[in-house]
């Protein structure tokens, strides 16, 4: 059975009998073979990542060790990942949007919120026309086809397509692929369709290193202290929220190091390549054909709406086209920091976009199967 992990919401701990691992209590002491393999793992992806800056590849150490990691875990590499690595360098990442929300950005982002209510409609009406599309080429049931193309995280969708009888490991399938399709994409998309922009990365220009590693324990804290409430994603929006504090109340500045921001990029191309993983992909060959031909259709409809954004808003269509994106928050606000653009917005819609989808998705589904003719047996 596959694990099933969440790309834009907290993760669902795996269980014995998927991971055929003992809990953390009985790994304390890793044997040298975890070591070494962790080893190369991160190796083999830093090279990827220099690799991928040498050839003026997009966000070259995020996408680099992910197009490596990805072929070789499909190839049936057995990757080791670090313990809470995605989850640190989100944090690193929080910290670094959430400086830049001063008073000001905050009241701009108060003017945008229409535009963020009818842009994740937008984003809700052409999942649901996915799953149209989804359902004939996979040849799936209707509920798995609707979970599996919905703008929610992996774990929940997953978890509620199972609960309703649907197919979970196709579903997790679907938004490897979505997620690492827009991932893949994007950032070659805003280099084609629009320049880099010129935001600046924080409110200060250097800073000394106490300070940032005070900043990243407050974020790290704030993450701690949102994971057991039902917010989505907290290793990111804790520390965006902590990084809000600090900046509107004007208790200091603080940029995190560039230096930081790679490592960050390293941790979540890599985790982000190896959740492709060789057996669950071969086990299902239609159902990831399909879902790579639905990823393309929900990225080409979010660059049409983008259009529409920046014409509606004055917002540059880079901007926007990650606002729309059908992917992880964190990786689209990871896109947008590192390229210069307005991360703060794109953080925005997306977290604006998580709420409504975890909040309506069942209001959603409802509708999606009187459209398809069927109805959600009662006591469910």
């Amino acid at each position: 059975m596959a694990r099933i992990t969440a790309m834009d919401d907290k993760p669902r701990p795996p269980t014995l009998a998927e991971t055929g691992k003992q809990p953390d209590a009985a790994r304390r002491f890793r044997p040298p073979h975890w070591w070494l393999m962790l080893a190369l793992t991160y190796s083999v992806a830093a090279a990827a990542g220099f690799v991928a800056k040498a050839v003026n590849m997009p966000l070259p150490f995020m996408l680099g060790p992910f197009f490596v990691m990805a072929a070789l875990s499909v190839l049936g590499f057995r990757s080791v990942l670090a313990p809470m690595g995605r989850e640190l360098g989100q944090v690193a990442i929080g910290v670094a949007v959430g400086m830049r929300f001063t008073p000001a950005v905050l009241a701009a982002m108060t003017g945008l919120l229409p535009a963020m209510v009818l842009g994740t409609i937008y984003v809700v009406i052409f999942t649901m026309a996915a799953a149209f599309l989804f359902k004939p080429l996979a040849k799936v049931d209707d509920i798995t086809a609707f979970f599996a193309t919905a703008a929610g995280g992996v774990a929940d969708m997953a978890t509620v397509a199972k609960d309703y009888g649907g197919a979970a490991g196709s579903v997790a399938v679907v938004h490897a692929m979505r997620v690492s399709g827009v991932v893949a994409l994007v950032p070659f998309l805003v280099v084609l369709f629009g320049e880099p922009g010129n935001a600046p990365d924080s409110a200060a220009v250097d800073s000394h290193w106490a300070l940032v590693i005070v900043t990243l324990a407050l974020g790290y804290l704030m993450a701690r202290l949102l994971k057991p409430t039902p917010l989505p994603n907290p290793w990111l929006v804790g520390p965006i929220f902590m990084g809000i504090i600090i900046g509107v109340l004007g208790l200091y500045s603080v940029r995190i190091p560039s230096l930081l921001i790679s490592i960050a990029q390293i941790m979540l191309g890599t985790w982000l390549g190896c959740q492709f993983k060789r057996d669950l992909l071969a086990a299902l060959p239609r159902v990831t054909l399909a879902a790579l031909i639905i990823s393309l259709f929900m990225i080409g409809c979010a660059a049409v709406g983008a259009v529409v954004l920046t014409l509606t808003t004055g917002l540059p269509y880079p901007t926007s086209f990650l606002s729309l994106a059908p992917a992880a928050v964190t990786e689209m606000v990871v896109t947008a920091q590192v390229m210069h653009l307005e991360a703060e917005v794109v953080t925005a819609f997306h977290v604006t976009r998580i709420a409504v989808v975890s909040s309506t998705v069942l209001i959603v589904f409802k509708f999606y199967l009187r459209l398809k003719g069927g109805s959600i047996e009662p006591g469910i």
